[in-house]
């Protein structure tokens, strides 16, 4: 009789499995405002920080470096119809501007142009709200519910004067700079913000007549620089976006060139959260991302051209994803004292080799999980992936860490950090990453389908012993390149397109 009812209660399951529709499988939703890049008016944010993701000082003339190009494209219906296609009297579309150049330009001390935002004469609050202040000129009308933003161009100036105070030590203020640590600075000064140029959104028809807009920020680091005569010896920077009119998606155009006064220099489109915190920001900032992913479950699509690479000190990310959670797995609030910002790369420059090495353990993570959950400790020579890691770091203000250690640069965010950067390796090619170095490099376009969520959740990152693992919730997700402290001019150019980030439609953790 047991038997009989155990066959019956299986043949009823399976009755009910059956039964089940095949749309029962996990759906993913675009997390982003603008998924894929579709969208065809112009969402586009620029960002400065300075080594420690401040301002410290605003450029001579530039205002606050924060900027933004928001730009809507109406046509009639009919041009609609046809894909902004011209008719035989010219084009009918027109392109409307939410941001002047009266906003771009605004800078510390200036009151802004409507209420409800204050002005601050100390140039890092007043950034903060002046970008708050161009998210709500830049916000679709249609998104109350899950408010979205804009794309953030993030430039980054890596020079460090150790004789100033503009930057805290793992959060906390300091009256001066001890450290062995060597940092590029050609002296007074060199912390500063870059110049730069705006081409607004314009109205531009391709070879079938089909409209779009294209535009771009273009400037330097260096401040007697006359780019009208050509960028020379000097830094420079460049980033455009048009449409691939066949695809739909934008593609962003960038180009990052050091110089000899500025060695170390930073380029990253960044999908930031919506509001609240982002990777390595401490305020509340405005962004690309509705909703935000959750290790193990979401994914990023994007296309990466690289075309020239930097040369071999360029950390070129496939994928950099950023979030913040204190040591004790519980959220980050404000506190630069006990928050901790982490940090996950994969660098695909192949002239960036392993510093986790067997006969250096200091530069690994204490363990690495393997795809089917087995932990291998550093130590266990012959099955740790050595070559899967470029290097690891561990938080400033960690208490309980295993040694070897080492201690991310502690000057270079606005509180502690965490840093785990990956190579292309078989061990991660299983979610979509490159498999071996080369793969996504220079004369190797692709397309990229990465299961982000699946990889972070086997990554290690320290936590105090006995306290609840951190929900692993991401707020930044970026690509680009960071040219570390070159000995000469280097250039890397690059094209970033059909750019998203999936979540699972049921589980999709509001911004």
């Amino acid at each position: 009789m047991a038997a009989f009812s155990l066959l019956l209660a299986l043949f009823l399951l399976s009755e009910r499995s059956s039964s089940l529709p095949k749309s029962a499988a996990v759906r993913y939703v675009s997390a982003l405002g603008d998924g894929g890049m579709k969208n065809r008016n112009a969402r586009i944010a620029l960002e400065a920080w300075n080594f420690c993701n401040e301002v410290g000082d605003e450029a001579p003339s530039m205002g606050s470096p924060r900027l933004a190009d928001c730009a809507d494209l109406t046509c009639p219906i009919l041009a609609d119809y046809l894909h902004q296609r011209l008719d035989s009297h010219g084009s009918k579309c027109e392109v409307r501007h939410w941001v002047n150049e009266t906003d771009n330009k605004l800078a510390s001390g200036d009151n802004f142009p409507v209420s409800g935002f204050t002005s601050y004469k100390d140039p890092d609050m007043f950034a903060n709200e002046k970008e708050r202040y161009l998210g709500s000129l830049c916000k679709p009308h249609d998104t109350e519910e899950e408010p979205w933003y804009f794309w953030m161009i993030m430039l980054k100036n890596g020079n460090f004067d150790k004789n100033s105070t503009l930057c805290p030590e793992n959060g906390r203020k300091v009256g001066k700079i001890v450290t062995r640590r060597n940092f590029p600075c050609f002296g007074k000064g060199c912390m500063n913000q870059p110049l730069v140029y705006h081409n607004y959104s314009k109205l531009v028809a391709d070879e079938k007549g089909i409209m779009h807009l294209i535009g771009g920020f273009n400037g330097t680091y260096d401040l007697d620089a006359e780019l009208s005569k050509g960028a020379g010896t000097r830094s420079f920077f460049s980033v455009s976006w048009q449409k691939n009119v066949k695809t739909g998606s934008w593609v962003f155009s960038n180009s990052l060139t050091t110089s000899r006064n500025y060695p170390w220099l930073m380029l990253y489109l960044r999908a930031d959260a919506a509001e609240g915190f982002s990777g390595g920001y401490h305020y509340n900032g405005r962004g690309m991302m509705r909703k935000l992913p959750e290790s193990p479950n979401f994914k990023v699509k994007l296309t990466l051209d690289v075309k020239l690479g930097g040369g071999p000190n360029s950390q070129f990310y496939l994928i950099d994803i950023g979030s913040c959670w204190k040591n004790d797995g519980q959220p980050c609030n404000g506190d630069v004292l006990t928050d901790v910002t982490r940090y996950s790369e994969m660098i695909i420059n192949p002239a960036t080799t392993s510093w986790c090495r067997a006969d250096n353990l200091v530069s690994c993570p204490p363990y690495h999980t393997s795809l089917s959950g087995q932990i291998i400790h550093r130590n266990e020579t012959s099955r740790f992936p050595y070559s899967a890691y470029h290097l690891y770091c561990s938080p400033g203000n960690a208490e309980h860490l295993e040694k070897p250690y080492d201690i991310c640069d502690p000057y270079s965010n606005p509180q502690a950090q965490e840093l785990i950067q990956i190579l292309p390796h078989r061990e991660w090619s299983v979610h979509g990453y490159p498999k071996k170095q080369g793969d996504g490099w220079i004369r190797d376009s692709r397309t990229w389908d990465l299961d982000v969520g699946a990889l972070s959740s086997r990554l290690y990152f320290y936590q105090d012993p006995g306290t609840k693992p951190a929900k692993r919730v991401w707020t930044s997700i970026n690509v680009g390149t960071e040219i570390y402290a070159s000995n000469r001019q280097e250039t890397a150019e690059w094209t970033v397109s059909d750019f998203d980030v999936l979540v699972p439609e049921q589980k999709a953790i509001s911004s």
